[in-house]
């Protein structure tokens, strides 16, 4: 990995200076930033993060290295990754890389010894923006008008570049989707031992068949729907509704995913076509397009919600859960019918974080329930759709 120096700028014209690690050139895309303390290769592999440099808030990054069992896709989706200090060492019995040569074997850049605080106070004023980082480019007008001049995120179709080209099912063999589970666990009922001496928490028997929309899919999302008893076969984007309907599955999810929901009009036609027919679980991308087909107006959020630490309240209950998010828009509640009950808000700007049908077995969310990274308060929505598919009888 070759450190050179790296220009970030910002369209609005703020620059900041620093080192480059991972990969080197020039990149533009759009700028968020992060607050979860850990996660960073999750965040890194996350779909919805494509067209997307993170900004990491928590100052020290790269300690625990990065392995492949948590990743979230096979590849890094996001543009860049902005950080104060990389970590020069990294440590713990999993790690396989450390986080420079991972980005940099990909070909994906990031920038350290930026002033990650001043730079998210910033993106907290002026929202979300256009950015450029460079290390070839070496005057901070050129760098701006780079990222003045590069396309806009809404512009872009980046469903299409992230969701699977064939479909395929998630974890035949039941082995990827296992919970790992600390040694002195080794005797307790309902652990299994491999051959390795890994000791895992024995998956439940399927019970549902579930198809998944991948509109940038996390491997974390369909480990937890397996958990709870699910068998999951995982259809690209663009899939014909009538051919998942043929299979007879007895549910199906609208997976999360990068870029604006608004340009996703096939997708909204899907859900359309799908509401009445089946059970629907919708996270993130996939709870913006159900708003969308139930006619809510989709709102771009200023800074948008990217993090671990988001108060959620749930409404039926008064329980507030926090909760991982990642994502820049929202659904304007004022839109939506009177079938839609609002279930979840978030507590920092009361934007709708959950909804559900009133007649029928559809419910979505905004945050990200499978806590990667994050905290796991949320992790029941699994369990809750999944009692709702056991009351319901699909219509096809």
């Amino acid at each position: 990995m070759k450190t050179m120096n790296a220009l970030l700028a910002l369209e609005d014209g703020r620059c900041f200076t620093g080192r480059s690690f991972g990969a080197n050139g020039t990149v533009c895309a759009e700028i968020v930033f992060h607050t979860a303390m850990t996660g960073y290769q999750e965040i890194a592999t996350d779909p919805s993060y494509c067209g997307q440099f993170v900004v990491m808030t928590y100052p020290h990054i790269g300690n625990y290295g990065v392995n492949e069992a948590d990743t979230e896709s096979p590849l890094p989706r996001l543009s860049g990754l902005v950080i104060e200090e990389l970590s020069p060492v990294a440590s713990n019995w999993r790690s396989q890389i450390t986080l420079g040569d991972y980005l940099s074997k990909r070909n994906i850049i990031g920038i350290e010894g930026v002033d990650t605080r001043a730079l998210t106070r910033h993106l907290r004023e002026r929202g979300a923006m256009k950015a450029c980082i460079t290390t070839e480019l070496t005057c901070e007008n050129d760098a701006v008008t780079a990222a003045q001049s590069s396309q806009d995120i809404s512009e872009k179709n980046l469903v299409e570049e992230v969701s699977t080209k064939v479909r395929y099912e998630w974890d035949p063999e039941s082995r990827l989707s296992r919970r790992w589970m600390p040694a002195r666990h080794a005797s307790c009922p309902g652990i299994e031992v491999d051959p390795d001496g890994g000791k895992y928490e024995k998956l439940p028997p399927i019970r549902h068949r579930l198809v998944a929309w991948d509109y940038g899919v996390k491997s974390s999302i369909l480990r937890e729907l397996r958990r709870v008893g699910f068998g999951i076969t995982v259809v690209p984007a663009r899939t014909a509704v009538r051919d998942v309907l043929a299979e007879k599955p007895d549910a199906v999810l609208l997976s999360n995913g990068p870029g604006d929901p608004g340009r996703l009009e096939f997708a909204h036609d899907t859900a359309r076509e799908l509401i009445g027919q089946i059970p629907i679980l919708g996270i993130c991308l996939g709870h913006q397009i159900l708003g969308a087909a139930f006619g809510g107006k989709i709102v771009k959020l200023k800074f948008g919600h990217h993090g671990g630490n988001h108060p959620v309240q749930d409404l039926r209950t008064g329980a507030v859960e926090i909760t991982s998010q990642n994502h820049n828009y929202s659904i304007d509640p004022a839109t939506l019918p009177d079938c839609i009950e609002v279930t979840h808000i978030n507590l920092n700007d009361k934007t709708i974080e959950g909804m559900k049908h009133r007649e029928l077995p559809i419910l979505c969310i905004q945050y990200h329930p499978e806590a990667a990274p994050g905290p796991n308060d949320a992790a029941g929505v699994f369990q809750e759709f999944a009692d709702l598919v056991s009351t319901a009888r699909p219509k096809h």
